[in-house]
């Protein structure tokens, strides 16, 4: 192969990654290939959220509950205390 060959083939394979490398039309297509593995994503995102948030309203819960039942201990005690002072 002589060289002006080499040279003509080396344009006409440049040319082909060119083309191949048209970002206008790339990007779409991997967006679309990567779509379903975005959903999965973000669904276990939310379903993850959404125990979270059900732990955490059950946390509040409790500390309520415990912060309530620590109020009606200081007073019994309170009123316990002062009855045998007097």
């Amino acid at each position: 192969m002589d060289e002006i060959n080499l040279k003509n083939k080396l344009k006409e394979l440049a040319k082909e990654f060119e083309e191949k490398t048209d970002t206008k039309n790339e990007k779409p297509a991997i967006l679309t290939k990567k779509l379903p593995h975005t959903n999965d994503k973000l669904d276990r995102s939310v379903n993850s959220l959404h125990e979270f948030l059900d732990y955490l309203r059950i946390c509040i819960k409790y500390q309520n509950f415990d912060l309530e039942a620590t109020r009606r201990e200081n007073e019994f005690l309170r009123k316990f205390f002062e009855e045998s002072d007097s």
